[in-house]
């Protein structure tokens, strides 16, 4: 295969068209294919329509090198991604017994039988390979041809990301078309923006200059991407570069690699044996999200719960009627207050709260539209925090929970120095 590869993506969907669908495919192997040393060259999303599909993939296997589609390989009417590129391609599918059997079993396993129109989903290509779908009934395809490699992934989310990870990641890597390792070395940060970052860094980036440096940003999360340019540093080189730049934004710093900011609070009261819960008004449940995504999370997060009105604050919480009516609902007071009321309902050594003004309405001159107010409460103490954010409502909420957690990284990372120095002390 020629290099430097092109990789393209088609997203075959109507839905993607008319906005039903976020195009979440495109950044997701976006992220992937970049991290393992291949960025995606074009991308774009084709209607479902038989010439429309062939017009593009044809434009497509003609400039690329790897083609990657998504969508169009169920059973219903519209999905006819397989049967449009096979024609395009003059390659011949053919029935695969051991694709229907996948099948009748997943049905089984669910309690059902199996439909005749399924079977449109059992066909491969002649010359080419199945991707084993567990969480659906479509499976991918691979097909190599001139040179060239086609791979063909199912449209829902939760089918198409397990099969990239399990199979085509490893399949790539193992032909050489993508790296082994990660091709940069992300350093995760939070607390700074973009461009207080990349001023702390830029010592080290006129140091540097074999070290490229991209920046990403969500959120208040800052991550910084070191590479090497032409590929003249080692691994080794670029992860001692990376302890520099860790140096230099201090407390910032967040982790080496993807790590969530709820995960690394996860670990961090892991270690010291610790338990929470959250309470959260204008994130409505987000807050306590982040940490059941998280694979063994109940080792450490005991619950949360929304409290959204006033009555639900004090009859669950325990928060005093004469503090919201002196104070209000959007204040330091009650955050701290239902932080602690939230430690002491579900008997966990920390908690912490959200409370705030996430828009478009609400709002008063002393909290304006934006305004987040954060509660911690924890084994030697109760502290009270207050961010304010501009733009909308999704976004004030998002942010609202990165600086609570990235609030509460901070506190834990400060007592575990204190309680270290504490123990040396003794000795």
């Amino acid at each position: 295969m020629p290099y430097p590869i092109k990789v393209e993506v088609i997203n075959f969907g109507d839905e993607l068209l008319v906005g039903i669908r976020d195009n979440a495919h495109l950044t997701y192997l976006g992220e992937q294919l970049a991290r393992y040393g291949l960025p995606i060259h074009r991308a774009r999303i084709i209607t479902d329509d038989l010439d429309e599909i062939k017009k593009a993939f044809t434009d497509a296997w003609a400039h690329s090198d790897v083609v990657i589609t998504t969508g169009g390989l169920g059973p219903t009417a519209d999905d006819m991604t397989r049967e449009s590129i096979a024609e395009a391609l003059g390659a011949e599918l053919v029935f695969d017994p051991s694709i229907e059997e996948a099948i009748q079993a997943r049905f089984k396993v669910m309690g059902r039988s199996m439909a005749a129109h399924h079977l449109k989903q059992c066909y491969r290509f002649k010359d080419g390979i199945v991707l084993p779908n567990d969480r659906g009934t479509a499976p991918g395809l691979s097909y190599r041809a001139g040179g060239k490699w086609l791979i063909m992934l199912p449209g829902p989310t939760h089918e198409l990301q397990p099969m990239f990870e399990k199979t085509v990641l490893a399949m790539l890597q193992s032909a050489g078309v993508l790296t082994e390792e990660e091709a940069y070395l992300q350093i995760r940060t939070c607390g700074s923006g973009e461009s207080t970052v990349e001023q702390v860094l830029q010592p080290l980036i006129e140091r540097y200059p074999s070290v490229a440096v991209a920046f990403c940003v969500h959120y208040g999360i800052v991550d910084v991407r070191l590479s090497s340019r032409g590929g003249s540093m080692t691994s080794a080189e670029l992860k001692l570069i990376g302890q520099e730049a860790r140096e230099l934004v201090g407390d910032d710093f967040v982790c080496f690699g993807h790590c969530s900011l709820a995960k690394v609070v996860f670990h961090e009261l892991r270690a010291l044996d610790r338990t929470l819960a959250v309470a959260e008004s204008c994130t409505g449940g987000a807050l306590a999200d982040t940490f059941t995504n998280i694979s063994g999370a109940s080792k450490v997060f005991a619950g949360g719960v929304v409290c959204y009105t006033n009555d639900v604050k004090m009859d669950i919480l325990g928060v005093p009627e004469c503090l919201l009516d002196q104070h209000g609902a959007v204040s330091s007071e009650c955050a701290v207050a239902l932080a602690s009321g939230v430690a002491e309902k579900f008997s966990t050594d920390y908690g912490l709260s959200i409370t705030g003004f996430a828009g478009p309405g609400g709002g008063d001159e002393a909290n304006p539209v934006g305004t987040i107010h954060l509660g911690y409460h924890s084994p030697v103490g109760v502290w009270c925090k207050t961010v304010r954010y501009t733009g909308g409502r999704l976004d004030v909420k998002a942010r609202a929970v990165h600086a609570a957690l990235d609030w509460m990284r901070r506190k834990l990372k400060k007592y575990k120095m204190e309680e270290m120095l504490c123990c040396g002390g003794k000795d």
